[in-house]
């Protein structure tokens, strides 16, 4: 069984909702009619039902038991344009902005269903910027309880390997943060071991990735792995970590053992802490294009309730194993 089949079995046994605000793409229609009739969650959608069923019958897909809520009619709309002025008054919301807020900006109307207790997550991001995505959910959300900064992630599926967790790894930061400073790099360590814990099931193996092993280069981005590499030891000791490492002693066993002899996390990680965006992002592209992995995510780490951004690229199927790890991730909330 593949790690998404795995995931989707899991998200079944403990049924969430999860909206879907982007009724006017057909990935989302189609994604939705899959995860209905796969049990993988109840879905809301966020729009005119008229338009959307449309949608789903020139598509020829079955929308049949999904929710839809079309903000213009919404019987709780008064009730969430006070939650969105209660929770953003301080920042100059007033009741009339988050009435115009809520009844155009089809994202910022399924964060606050969330915000409510109306919905356990969210997945957009296939035809919006990640920073539309994210805006509204850390001015709503906020960052969960102890947790530094919110981080992106993805998971890979890498069919035929033996590296890593049996060809699954998680990857990290591929989708948010620019040029994370050492102290970030650490943090992002720790909630992205909680997350491979959670998503994957297994002992995350945390790999701070350079292009230099144990100093065999010498630079300040060097530097800056090995500081959080240290800082990561000092502040989350329970974590198996190392650095600073190159990614094949990370993922190979006989190249770990000749560059970082004594690593524990040599030649066995399965976490990937890449020093930057540029790094993670075109990491993750040459994996899911040169080794046919199944790449999920952007995932987002670090927000008090599960919202997960969508790469504008994704196809309807990626939508459904978001969809998916999103409902797992609800589930531990």
């Amino acid at each position: 069984m593949s790690y998404i089949d795995l995931i989707k079995e899991k998200a079944r046994q403990d049924i969430r909702t999860i909206v879907l605000p982007e009724t006017n793409d057909k990935r989302t229609l189609i994604a939705a009619s899959r995860i209905l009739e796969e049990g993988i969650a109840n879905i809301i959608m966020v729009g005119n039902e008229e338009k959307i069923m449309d949608g789903a019958g020139w598509l020829e897909v079955d929308l049949t038991g999904v929710t839809v809520v079309d903000p213009a009619r919404c019987d709780k709309l008064d009730e969430y344009v006070n939650l969105l002025y209660e929770t953003r008054k301080s920042k100059g919301m007033t009741e009339e902005k988050a009435r115009e807020i809520l009844l155009k900006d089809y994202l910022t109307f399924g964060v606050i269903m969330v915000k409510a207790n109306d919905a356990d997550g969210m997945v957009a991001g296939a035809c919006h910027a990640t920073a539309d995505v994210l805006r509204p959910s850390l001015q709503i959300l906020k960052t969960a309880p102890g947790v530094k900064l919110v981080s992106g992630f993805f998971i890979l599926d890498v069919p035929d390997c033996t590296m890593g967790e049996e060809g699954t790894f998680l990857f990290a930061d591929c989708g948010l943060n620019q040029d994370p400073t050492a102290e970030e790099l650490a943090a992002i360590a720790d909630t992205s071991a909680k997350s491979f814990k959670q998503l994957v099931g297994a002992k995350p193996i945390i790999a701070m990735l350079s292009h230099s092993t144990k100093g065999s280069a010498k630079h300040p981005l060097v530097d800056k792995v090995a500081e959080a590499t240290r800082i990561a030891h000092e502040e989350y000791p329970g974590l198996t970590l190392d650095g600073e490492l190159q990614a094949d002693a990370a993922l190979v066993p006989a190249i770990g053992k000749s560059k970082a002899p004594g690593s524990e996390v040599a030649g066995n990680a399965n976490v990937l802490i890449f020093p930057n965006l540029d790094c993670g992002n075109i990491g993750y592209k040459l994996v899911q294009r040169l080794a046919k992995a199944e790449a999920y995510g952007p995932m987002l780490q670090g927000i008090a309730k599960p919202v997960n951004d969508l790469s504008r690229g994704c196809s309807w199927e990626d939508i459904v194993g978001v969809v998916a790890l999103t409902a797992v991730q609800a589930q531990l909330v």
